[in-house]
């Protein structure tokens, strides 16, 4: 919570020297639109930027191994975020509510997509789930209302409850002879 509610904050440079952001860094900083994150950070801790409403774009170092629980929740101004090949462990949550988020790039390296993931990304339009994924978590693309097509690659086998609930767009869904299990 070492900058959370500085709401007049608009920029921010995280340094090589750091490894970690911790929980709720920079939670509240409604003001934040911009935010370069050193090359030695490996964890985007949970809340960590949450609700920063001003943040357009975000770029994630290929240091990074893990974006916690709610990290970008609430961030309704990110348009695009690329999430690197490093990133093993996206959190649930992780971009609940980016309502302008249009495009995302889920790496090889994750093989689930957790729980709420992107719940009410209500600006995306696609999704690409790369051959890395078993599993599509509770409500991961719950209320994507612009998601017009998914393609579920062969490596699923579990689509959770409520994953496309709500994506009132989605016109074709195809669904591997993988898949054992649809809650």
């Amino acid at each position: 919570s070492a900058f959370c509610y500085c709401t007049s904050l608009t920029s921010v440079t995280i340094p090589d020297s750091v490894t970690t952001i911790g929980e709720f860094a920079f939670d509240n900083c409604t003001s934040l639109t911009s935010v370069t994150i050193g090359n030695s950070v490996t964890e985007i801790g949970y809340y960590a930027f949450c609700c920063c409403s001003s943040l357009a774009s975000v770029t994630i170092p290929d240091s990074v191994t893990t974006i916690g629980e709610s990290a970008f929740r609430n961030c309704d101004s990110l348009t695009s975020v690329t999430i690197p090949d490093s990133v093993t462990t996206i959190g649930e949550w992780a971009f609940h509510y980016c309502t302008s988020l249009t495009s995302v790039t889920i790496p090889d390296s994750v093989t689930t997509i957790v729980d709420n993931a992107f719940d009410s990304c209500t600006s995306l339009t696609s999704v690409t789930i790369p051959d890395s994924v078993t599993t599509i978590g509770f409500e991961a693309f719950d209320n994507c209302t612009s998601l017009t097509s998914v393609t579920i690659p062969d490596s699923v086998t579990t689509i959770g409850v409520g994953a496309f609930s709500g994506c009132s767009s989605l016109t074709s869904v195809t669904i591997p002879d993988s898949v054992t299990t649809i809650g």
